[in-house]
């Protein structure tokens, strides 16, 4: 069954709820492709404007709320009732928004005004103390929090993905590359765990990120609490109270300890670290799906009807790898971004922070929740096409069991120096036929007929089964992979989600 809550948002409903005054549609004016094509409705959801304010509202009551239990009078409890009723933000309000930012040219202050008119006996005490940062910076430390909460349970499930697959595939021989050369034999679960293992780090790395959020809390103009000290009358522990108060209503553990007029923009480069090494990862495990297409192995999910090229109709092109290989290009790319706005933050703070992390925050979690549906598809899917596989170790397969050639001629008592070269001269023959005459190996051929090589003779036949030349692929598949293996108790926490959760379906 299909996970519903993960297909993108419908188009009919973007048409029908973005009409403006002038009939203007969706078709109209630049639409990111993320939110219409690639992320999830929730993803897409918690990063849009009714949510941002409507976090900003709760930022505010919560904070009346808290002054309230510490002793501050003239905070009523019509005007918490009040505020309480009018959290979200609706498409009246945003208008009174509009104009009010137009006139001010200051959105928090507009969205303060906004507040006022629907809570009118709050109006006076909405922002109490606070600077714009309380809300913009507390809003955004929860969106995170919560956007890495949709992010954990879908990289989970593409790791259990990769899990099965490679326990599924742990015995069947294939080559591995080193240099993009084939190398000695591996499994084609092998290299699936390899994947996972990498995904695995990225999980423990954003968890990691994740339980160390803190919140910025109520720290005044320039971090100092100098406002709330003058509200509470000179009162330090009111001061202390307030932010525990305020971390309890929004379930962080504590507040970052140093603030300026911001919480420190290393916390996001902190994460965006974290989260951009899921698109590396996923850029790495894609790039070998789509070589291991290209050399006919193994293929992402193609439909029936799907087309993959518009002119050469055989064609089977990796259309969802190419995109996550795309996406990341993109994710990777915002580290840089957040390291820039950290360092040209002078003194206590500078606005230049402002536009940009409007557009590289919401972009970040897109951007990786867009990735991991999109693996989830492929690594749901993958297909093996053994026969392939097989023939392709046929073809190098007698240059791998050279290296076993040397060690039971040696064993026979031949010079290790002298197999190495008579080795060494028959196996660049057989390439060359292979390269020049576009002919097959023939080296075991060249070999049976080398005197050289004649105590090794009755032995060859047994040395040409490739699954002698896996060592322990498929051991270590089981350890990482199997029952009682590493994944299955990395991944317990997600269970519940991994075993409920259908393949994701992609809009595109």
């Amino acid at each position: 069954m299909a996970n519903t809550t993960s297909a993108p948002l419908d188009l009919q409903h973007q048409i029908s709820t973005m009409k403006s005054q002038s009939g203007a549609t969706v078709f109209d004016s630049y639409q990111t492709s993320l939110t219409g094509r690639y992320c999830s409705a929730e993803m897409s959801q918690l990063f849009s404007q009714r949510s941002r304010h409507s976090t900003w509202r709760k930022l505010w009551l919560f904070l009346a709320e808290a002054e309230k239990e510490l002793g501050i009078e003239n905070i009523s409890e019509d005007a918490l009732r009040e505020m309480r009723e009018h959290l979200m933000v609706t498409d009246g309000d945003f208008e009174v928004a509009r104009v009010e930012e137009k006139k001010r040219r200051h959105d928090v202050m507009a969205h303060v005004h906004a507040f006022g008119v629907v809570a009118p006996s709050a109006a006076g005490i909405i922002h109490y103390g606070a600077t714009s940062c309380y809300v913009t910076d507390n809003a955004e430390l929860m969106l995170m929090k919560e956007a890495m909460d949709l992010l954990l349970p879908k990289l989970a499930k593409v790791i259990s993905n990769l899990s099965n697959f490679a326990l599924k595939w742990k015995s069947e021989p294939t080559l591995a590359y080193t240099h993009l050369q084939p190398a000695q034999l591996i499994t084609v679960g092998k290299r699936a765990a390899q994947w996972a293992q990498d995904l695995l780090f990225d999980l423990e790395a954003i968890e990691h990120v994740r339980s160390g959020l803190q919140f910025r809390g109520a720290q005044g103009t320039t971090g100092t609490q100098a406002s709330f000290l003058e509200i509470f009358s000179g009162d330090d522990k009111k001061c202390d109270q307030l932010n525990e108060l305020l971390c309890k209503k929004t379930g962080f553990p504590s507040c970052y300890p140093v603030s300026t007029q911001t919480y420190t923009r290393k916390v996001d480069l902190i994460i965006a670290n974290a989260i951009a090494g899921l698109g590396a990862s996923a850029q790495k495990i894609t790039g070998d799906i789509r070589h291991l297409a290209a050399w006919k192995e193994v293929e992402e999910p193609f439909e029936k009807d799907q087309i993959g090229s518009s002119a050469m109709a055989y064609k089977r092109n990796p259309m969802r790898s190419e995109r996550i290989y795309s996406l990341a290009r993109e994710l990777m790319s915002k580290p840089a971004s957040f390291a820039n706005t950290l360092s040209d933050q002078w003194m206590e703070r500078t606005l230049d922070d402002s536009a940009i992390r409007r557009i590289d925050i919401p972009e970040m979690f897109l951007l990786a929740d867009a990735i991991l549906l999109s693996l989830d598809n492929v690594t749901s899917g993958l297909v093996v096409y053994p026969n392939r596989v097989h023939a392709r170790v046929q073809e190098e397969l007698p240059f791998m069991i050279t290296e076993s050639i040397i060690m039971r001629l040696v064993a026979k008592g031949e010079s290790r120096q002298e197999a190495h070269e008579q080795i060494r001269v028959l196996s660049h023959e057989a390439g060359a036929q292979v390269k020049n005459e576009g002919k097959s190996n023939d080296l075991v051929d060249r070999i049976r007929k080398t005197g050289f090589f004649e105590p090794i003779w009755g032995e060859l036949d047994g040395m040409l089964d490739s699954k002698l030349y896996t060592g322990r692929s498929e051991q270590i598949v089981d350890k990482f992979c199997g029952e009682g293996g590493v994944l299955e108790g990395k991944l317990k926490a997600y269970k519940g989600y991994i075993e409920k959760a259908g393949v994701a379906e992609l809009s595109v």
